[in-house]
This record gives C-alpha cells, structure tokens and sequence, in this order.
C-alpha cells in the first residue's frame, strides 16, 4: 500500500491561471497521435489522470506508460469509468483546474456517462478522453463501438471526434479553453485507435494560443446595468443575496462578503454555492430551499430585493416558481446569458463574471462613496434574527438511537477544515444544514443527484490535496453504486475517510414514500442485503470500523481521523429520521413542514392598487404600474 504523501498536489487552485508547461521532454519531430495528446495535456499543467484502459484507448496507454515512467505525470487506475469521471470532477471541484478522465470505446464510454452528466449539470470543468474503433470502422457497428459523441451531445459544452491527428494539439487545447471559461463545462474527445497509433509531424500548441472565433464569454458586466443594480440596493430595506455555484467557480467568496458587510445584507446559499459565504458569519442564513433552513426560506419570501449571483433559479430552490420571491425586484449576476431570465425574469440582467462584475460593482460604490445609511435595513435584520431563535436546525437526541444529524455535528466538530463530499439523499442535506466549511470544500452532486459520487469525488480530492482531511459523508444505499473503488483507495493508499450513515433505507425515497405515498415503501428498505463493511474493508485492505452507540461516536471518528489510511465508518443511525425543515412539491417557501413550532404569517402583505390592480410593494406610496397613490 502506498501513502496518500506520494502523490503530488496540483500546482494551483485557480482555473484562470495560465497553466504551467509540464511536459517532460523536448515534443519529437515525428510522434504518434498518442504522444500529441498526452503531451499537449502535460503542456496544459496536467499532473493527475483517472482512468480504466481497454482496446481502443490502448495506443494512448502505451504513450502515457512511457510519459510516466519519466515522472511528469500519475494515472490512477479506478475500478470502474463512472469512478474515473467522478474523481476527475471532484478533483477539478477541490481545485478549480480542469479534471481529466479516461475510458475506451463502448462500454467504457457509455460507463462515463453518468460522471459527464453530473459535471454538466453542475459546470465543473472536465476533460473526458474516449478511445474509439479506427476510423475506417466508424459506422459499421465494430466490436466495442458506440457514438460516444452523439450520446454525450446533450450533457457536454462541446465534443470532438479526432479525425486528423495532424488536429490534436489544436484540439486539446481548444478543449482546455472552452473547458475552463465562461460557464465551465466538460468537453468530450474521441479519439480512434489509428488516430493514437499514426505518426505524423508534431506541432505543439502552446496554452493561451487558442482564439475560437464566435466563442467569446462575456466577462465584464454592463456598466449601466451595474448602476442601476446599485440604486436598486439603496433603495431596499429588506434585501437578500442569493448565491449559487457561480460564486464558487468564479472564486468570488471575498467579493460577495465585502457586498453583504457594505450594504450589510443578509446571504443564502444554494446547495452548489455552500462555502460561497461564511456560514459563521453573522450575516448568513445557510441554504435555501427543500431542505434549507427555516430562516432563509422566510427571508426569501419576504424580501424586497433579491440579489442573485451565479444561481439559476432551480427548482429545489425555489418550490412553486411564481410565488418564489413575490414581492422582490431580482437582480441577476451570471455569466450564462441563457440562465438569465430563463425562470425568472430580472429587473436588472448582468451578463458577466461574477468576481468581475461584483468587483466593478464594488468599486462604483466605492467611488461614489455609496453604502447603506444607518440602520437601513436593522428592522429586516432584527425580523431575521427573531426566526433565527424561533425556527433553528434541530439535532435529535433519541434515546435508544444515534441521529444521523449528531454524526454531522460530531465530525464538523473534529474536522472543521476539512474538504468533503457526500453522496445524494438525506445524508447530503443534513451535511449540508450542518457543515460549515469553505469554498471548494463543499463537493457535492446537486443538479443531477447522483448516488455514488461521494466516494470516487473523495478520491480526486484527495489526490489534489493529499495533506488535506478528505471525509465522505454518504450512506447505505448511495455507497454501494460505487464501492469498488474501494480498490482504489487501497492500491494508492488515498486517505479518504467515508462516513456511512446507515439507517437501512434509500433515506429520502422512503421519506418521499412516507409523506407523499401512504407509506407504502416500494422497493427502499435496504437493510437485508447491506454487506458487514468491517470485512468488506477488511477484503480490500482497509480499516473498517461500526458505531451503534452515541457513547462510541466522539471517539471513535477521533481514530478514524488520526488513522493513515483509508477508513470505512458504518455509523448505526435512527432508522425512520426525516430531514427537516422541508418544502413539499407544489409549496412555496415559507410553506414548510417539521417546523419546531408553527409557522408564522411572514410574508409581509403587498398592497393592491384600487385603479388597476397591480400588486406593490408594502413599502411603496404610488402604484408602480398607474401611479395611483396608494
């Protein structure tokens, strides 16, 4: 078994560096298709490669075995593709660098499926390099052929098939670039056997050579806009910042504080924006939405102002749409211009980077010696406060159980820092309610909901930051869709701690089946069948540990962290725990059930215009629509 020690960190954190020329030897004149990939990916500071070979992609293996051997680069062998597209997503989610994964023809590339859907819905950038049958043989239903590109054309920002190998320079590095700007996305290249194997004359293409004409990523905000966007915060005297993963990828977190303390307004994340803000910070309220907390979800309600910055307006978020935020004048920040307006439409639309366009914003306030006056927006904030005290996170104490929020709790204690991930069901929203960490430290599957990402995620984390605390919250069910990269844990000895929080159940579905189905638990008990994980852990060599009593748990999670090595912790939770606070389908936000008390009358009540019955604001003297004085 190898220590995490010897595998390298990556050179840097932000995807809008320049990457570093990482290539080991002077490019030959005459190379294969394979050396012009693997080299052009070195060039582009490439340093981690997840994959699984097989016949198509073979070429390729034969050059990257002969480039590692000199060092330049690691290839971590997975157990499975959807593990390889997994770990290169939670790699580039821990660091912001494009991620890299590998899988030959047919069923290798159709395994990648899912992990290229799940990077897609979340724009993370990914690079997925895919062997395909020779090009004389596209099309004629090859042993191991699939139309790996016209299946994976609806969940990647761009693909390309290599026809020429004269091309490849050029394409990877047009793929590093679309990659990586704009909205990041994971970019797809199919590579046919004789393309790898052919000599040609090999041209390297530097990074930041690249100009893709048409392809142009608005970056910088209107000025207008921007403005306007400030006099509306001015006005307000009950905003709220609404943040998404596009705070993350933009590396915006200083931005979005230094706005929240200037205009002192209070912050909710989406699932995808958690670490975004500071959830220590007085100003936070955690997240928003089906499982967020009570708090956010009456802020939204009531506020004057939303303030969206690189979210999307999803459906979790905003339960039934057009109560979602009634009485507020939106404000949209996104670099997609496709995401502004597509479910809501703003009062004032800024196409751009966020990190950019909040920076512009920022300066104009500064310039214009802009800021909230005192007390502007005290009484919002005391209303906060009061939810806050009335409706907080509750963590059960049963008596003959551990709850799975204690376990959160618990390991948030030990391990503050730490990077982690979870799989999707209830064990993600309690850790997301729970956990407070940092920016990119927070990896989670949010838009596509993917069961089985927590384990292989923790995997790229880890081999990006070995001497970071990596932990996996997951749980009985979503474990078991990728547990054989338990392997890969153990072959490369990444020290990733994986937390199952198990209660026998595919957690959320019987809750869904509890409330919404009669109780009728069609095909969710998962008690009878779940393996002993200590030998299961044992089979591959890794620590496995059992916790069934509260009186275990602090100390027990204290040996996990302090063990040099991969450990399995199968935690014995509350076998019929719900996830509160919770927005059913159809509700709107400040409809919530497993309240601690009853919930309030919150919204503050708009005010109809007896002349042409437009609903205003209960701030507002005239109609906005007529200007009948009201």
């Amino acid at each position: 078994m190898r220590s995490s020690s010897q595998i390298s960190p990556p050179k840097s954190e932000n995807h809008n560096q320049s990457p570093v020329s990482n290539s080991p030897v002077v490019a030959p004149r005459r190379a294969s298709g394979g050396f012009a990939l693997i080299d052009s990916l070195l060039r582009h500071g490439v340093e981690h490669i997840f994959g699984y070979p097989g016949g198509a992609i073979l070429p390729i293996y034969d050059d990257l075995y002969k480039i590692e051997a000199a060092g330049a680069v690691k290839h971590i062998l997975v157990r499975h593709e959807q593990g390889a597209a997994h770990a290169a997503d939670g790699y580039a989610r821990a660091t912001g660098k494009v991620g890299i994964c590998f899988g030959t023809s047919g069923p290798g590339a159709t395994n990648l499926v899912t992990g290229i859907a799940t990077a897609y819905m979340d724009s993370i950038p990914m690079i997925v390099v895919t062997g395909q049958v020779p090009r004389a043989s596209i099309g004629t239903d090859a042993f191991q052929e699939t139309d790996i590109y016209g299946i994976t054309l609806p969940i990647v920002k761009h693909s390309y098939v290599v026809r020429d190998t004269k091309d490849m320079a050029r394409i990877v590095a047009e793929a590093f670039h679309i990659a990586s700007t704009g909205r990041p996305g994971p970019v797809l290249i199919d590579v046919p056997k004789d393309v790898a194997l052919e000599e040609f004359d090999y041209i390297p293409v530097e990074p930041g050579s690249i100009k893709l004409p048409g392809y142009r990523p608005t970056v910088k905000g209107n000025p207008r806009q921007i403005n306007a966007a400030i006099q509306l915060i001015r006005e307000s005297r009950r905003p709220l910042l609404y943040v998404g993963g596009g705070a993350i990828a933009a590396n915006a977190h200083e931005e979005v504080k230094e706005l929240a303390e200037l205009f002192n307004i209070p912050v909710t994340t989406t699932l995808m924006g958690i670490g975004a803000f500071d959830e220590h910070h007085p100003l936070s309220l955690g997240m928003l939405g089906m499982h967020g907390t009570a708090y956010a979800n009456f802020a939204v309600t009531d506020c004057d102002l939303l303030i969206c910055v690189g979210a999307r307006f999803d459906d979790r978020v905003t339960g039934k749409l057009d109560e979602f935020a009634s009485l507020a004048k939106v404000i949209h920040i996104d670099i997609d211009p496709a995401e502004v307006g597509k479910n809501r439409v703003p009062e004032v639309p800024i196409v751009g980077d966020v990190k950019n366009v909040l920076k512009d914003l920022l300066r104009r306030c500064q310039d214009a010696n802009t800021k909230a006056t005192p007390n502007q927006n005290q009484e919002w904030l005391n209303l906060i406060n009061r939810w806050r005290q009335d409706y907080p996170l509750i963590v059960p104490h049963h008596v003959d159980s551990i709850s799975p929020q204690e376990v959160i709790v618990e390991v948030a204690n030990q391990a503050p820092h730490a990077f982690y991930t979870t799989d999707v069901g209830q064990h993600q929203m309690w850790a997301a309610q729970f956990l407070k960490n940092g920016p990119r430290r927070w990896i989670s599957s949010a838009g596509l909901g993917t069961m089985g990402f927590g384990v292989p995620a923790a995997m790229g984390a880890k081999v990006a930051f070995p001497d970071e605390e990596v932990i996996c919250i997951s749980g009985d069910a979503s474990f078991q869709m990728c547990l054989q990269e338990l392997g890969t844990l153990a072959q490369y000895g990444i020290n990733v701690k994986t937390l199952i929080l198990n209660n026998g159940w595919q957690g959320m579905v019987r809750q869904w089946q509890e409330a919404f189905y009669g109780q009728r638990y069609s095909s969710s008990n998962m008690e009878v069948g779940m393996p002993d994980i200590e030998l299961l852990a044992q089979a591959y060599g890794i620590k496995g540990m059992v916790i069934t009593k509260r009186e275990e748990l602090a100390d027990k999670i204290a040996e996990m962290l302090a063990h040099n090595g991969p450990v399995i912790v199968n935690v014995h939770v509350t076998r019929d725990e719900n996830c509160y606070p919770m927005v059913a389908p159809g509700k709107n936000n400040s409809q919530m059930v497993g309240l601690p008390k009853p919930t309030p009358r919150t919204t503050v009540e708009s005010i109809t215009c007896s002349n042409c019955c437009t609903q205003n604001q209960p701030n507002h003297n005239f109609c906005s629509d007529c200007g009948t004085k009201l």
